[in-house]
């Protein structure tokens, strides 16, 4: 029998959907690590399920083992937030499929460009994203979105309150 090197051993088979207010607990169980790195922001219950809408979830053999979310930020740009990964399938292409749902739904809403505040570059980097400076919006929508109340928003302007979250971080965005 020939021995099976890492190549060689099939990924798992994905389910990607929708999230439910029953995967709200494990979004959360998936965040909490990232964030105790300050890799990602943890964020109150509530607020997960004020955005439950906006995550898609990842399965392996019917277990959540990954999410992403979606969120509308303009006419024609969304952010692509909170994607994490369990460790037990990093590197199993689940993230990737997270993505790439995600990008399917923001061509279904219209949207023309995706924006991420992130550490993975290499991986936004495979997937299209590259890293902006300056501005990605013109000065009449950037001051529509400095009237936003949500950090996503403010992340993506790259106003000074939020620096202290997000040193580190690398702004990155993909037209679509």
């Amino acid at each position: 029998m020939a021995e099976q090197t890492p190549e060689s051993v099939a990924a798992p088979s994905v389910t990607v959907r929708p999230a439910r207010t029953a995967d709200v607990r494990t979004i959360r169980s998936l965040v909490a690590p990232l964030a105790e790195r300050r890799v990602l922001l943890q964020k109150e219950a509530v607020a997960y399920y004020e955005s439950v809408g906006d995550f898609t979830v990842a399965e392996v053999g019917g277990r959540v083992v990954g999410c992403g979310a979606l969120h509308v930020l303009w006419e024609d740009l969304g952010e692509v937030r909170t994607l994490a990964v369990d460790d037990s399938v990093l590197g199993q292409g689940v993230g990737s499929a997270l993505l790439a749902r995600l990008v399917e739904r923001a061509r279904l809403l219209g949207l023309s460009r995706l924006f991420c505040l992130t550490f993975e570059t290499a991986f936004f980097g495979r997937h299209g994203f590259e890293p902006i400076d300056g501005q990605a919006v013109e000065p009449a929508v950037y001051a529509e979105l400095l009237r936003s109340y949500d950090e996503g928003v403010a992340e993506f302007l790259d106003l000074e309150r939020v620096k202290p979250n997000t040193l580190g971080n690398t702004r990155m965005l993909r037209v679509l």
